[in-house]
């Protein structure tokens, strides 16, 4: 496989991880995003180098290393999660700034549990605001009886504590998760029906762009590829109509690494399906993962990131984590 952006292999230090997360477990509609991490970097080969807010080709003085492909085949549920988190750990300690990619929406617990570990973070996610872009609140406290589902994905990021959660593009979801975002009040949601209104949308819009300026402290930014409209992501696992144009999302993006007052920690982007007769969503997603990686190396350049001190290179040893699978008598 090749390397993010077909870039050089880095042998050094490593300020960007790109770390693939092929796992799907629970998907419960259209199949294929365990091959999505690989179709990403694959299609990100054929991503435009330049990038006009940094005036110049990426990677922009810095090192972005490709990590190996997370490759767990545990027998369970939860303990590929631990698995998941083991592999991540290593990446989420401040010194790099780490991109997953996924992989069914699924991932995000092991996400968590990775951002503990971050300086900024301290083991306690009470100060961690998570923004989701998505199609789906996935707020469900389990579907078809299973708890740690792609469906249930924020419920479990605000079971394992954060602070706040900010969703866009939310369009399909269930009388239960409607009632939560009405009444949880850590959860602010932008629904597509405001945010997208021919008449209403560019008020509802300038609200949650004023929603991110203000955001304080660390920030996992998580970007479920059918929060855009499906014309663009048809090959995701459910790709709904009335999304997110591609420009608002990147608008997104930006503004919310532009918080004077936020540090975004780690970022993912999740759901990417391999479309056979286009490589339309692959490349979407791929076009998403650059638009990132841009706006850290922008942050990096304003100081609202700074490294700090730990291991690091490419070869640094993965940790032992088992959390879920203890916590849960190993099911």
């Amino acid at each position: 496989m090749p390397n993010f952006l077909d870039l050089a292999p880095v042998s050094g230090d490593v300020d960007i991880a790109i770390l693939s997360l092929p796992y799907e477990l629970t998907t419960s509609y259209g199949q294929g995003t365990a091959s999505g991490p690989e179709a990403c970097i694959k299609a990100s080969t054929q991503v435009e180098l330049y990038d006009e807010n940094l005036g110049e080709d990426l990677p922009a003085g810095l090192s972005i290393h490709t990590v190996p492909s997370w490759d767990g085949d545990e027998a369970t549920l939860l303990q590929q999660l631990d698995s998941m988190t083991s592999y991540l750990i290593p990446w989420f300690m401040g010194d790099c700034f780490p991109v997953c990619l996924g992989g069914e929406h699924g991932i995000l617990p092991s996400i968590m549990e990775a951002v503990r570990q971050h300086p900024l973070v301290q083991n306690d996610l009470s100060n961690l605001t998570v923004v989701q872009i998505d199609a789906h609140g996935d707020l469900r406290a389990e579907l078809d009886g299973e708890p740690y589902s792609h469906a249930c994905a924020a419920a479990r990021a605000l079971d394992a504590g954060i602070a706040s959660l900010l969703q866009v593009g939310i369009r399909a979801y269930s009388k239960e998760e409607h009632e939560r975002m009405l009444h949880d009040e850590r959860i602010t949601t932008f629904f597509a029906k405001d945010t997208q209104s021919p008449q209403n949308g560019s008020y509802h819009w300038n609200r949650w762009l004023q929603t991110l300026s203000s955001i304080e402290g660390p920030v996992h930014l998580t970007i479920d590829i059918d929060g855009l409209d499906g014309t663009l992501v048809p090959a995701t696992g459910t790709p709904v109509p009335g999304g997110l144009t591609y420009w608002q999302v990147q608008e997104t993006i930006q503004t919310l690494f532009n918080a004077k007052n936020a540090v975004v920690v780690s970022a993912d982007v999740n759901e990417i399906g391999v479309q056979e007769d286009s490589p339309l969503t692959q490349f979407t997603a791929a076009m998403l993962a650059t638009n990132v990686v841009a706006s850290h190396v922008s942050a990096r350049r304003k100081g609202t990131w700074k490294p700090m001190e730990t291991t690091s290179g490419p070869n640094r040893q993965k940790a032992n984590f088992r959390g879920f699978s203890e916590s849960s008598g190993g099911e």
